[in-house]
């Protein structure tokens, strides 16, 4: 890429960089730099990956090493934002590799889409990174709503309920809150919001209808590992007999 199209692209993402920043800092908002910091990080990292990328694209190993360590990766990280303790540390684990397995199967299995390196990648890390935030969603919402009604909790507790009862209805409520983005997503898919899938096949040289196929494939894969790994995720930490501390 020339010069010529990385310089207006500098100045647009200074530029945008300086709106965020500076209306979070005049309104005082916590964290002020947070959007900066995070675009600089982006920035960064995507640089290593497509410089990664473009080795690995076509070796079937080198893409399950990477899978591996965006799963990994996206584990910790939404173990940190749900401030999650080493068992549900292990739970976050365990429904995300379920979600991302399920799907990765159907998806490939049924030749939905070509069973090939870069397009395993492509699904892949989408996929992933859909269960990390609705993975950590789960387990911060089920925390947070927990902590706020533990006085009906502990009543329930106290009436010989065991405590994936009675925190059922509060783990019912976690793991809808978490859904809720990714299904309003998917509902306003071609109306209110052009994804990144879609926009990107078309880029890529795709014809409109084949871009629909792969994005509405894309769209049902990430609703299904959402449910899964948050369902799953909602029955390894439901037995709550003591009241979490509060999210920060």
């Amino acid at each position: 890429m020339e010069w010529t199209t990385w310089l207006p692209t500098a100045v647009a993402l200074l530029l945008l960089a300086a709106v965020a920043t500076s209306l979070l800092l005049v309104n005082r908002i916590p964290t002020p730099w947070s959007a900066l910091i995070a675009l600089l990080r982006a920035a960064a990292q995507l640089a290593v990956l497509s410089l990664i990328l473009s080795g690995i694209i076509e070796s079937p190993a080198l893409v399950a090493i990477a899978l591996v360590v965006m799963y990994v990766a996206a584990v910790f990280t939404a173990a940190r934002r749900a401030h999650a303790g080493r068992r549900q540390l292990a739970a976050l684990a365990v429904s995300m590799a379920a979600g991302n397995l399920v799907v990765l199967v159907i998806v490939f299995s049924t030749g939905a889409i070509e069973f090939s390196p870069r397009f395993v990648l492509a699904v892949g890390g989408i996929v992933i990174g859909n269960t990390m935030t609705i993975g950590g969603l789960t387990a911060r919402q089920f925390r947070t709503a927990v902590g706020d009604h533990w006085d009906e909790v502990e009543g329930w507790l106290a009436l010989g309920a065991p405590p994936p009862v009675a925190t059922r209805q509060l783990a019912r409520s976690s793991v809808l809150t978490a859904l809720v983005p990714s299904i309003d997503q998917t509902k306003t898919t071609g109306i209110v919001v052009l994804p990144g899938a879609f926009v990107g096949a078309i880029f890529a040289g795709a014809s409109p209808l084949e871009a629909g196929r792969f994005q509405l494939v894309v769209l049902a894969s990430i609703l299904a590992a959402g449910v899964v790994t948050a369902t799953i995720l909602i029955r390894l930490i439901g037995a709550v007999a003591q009241k979490p501390t509060p999210v920060a």
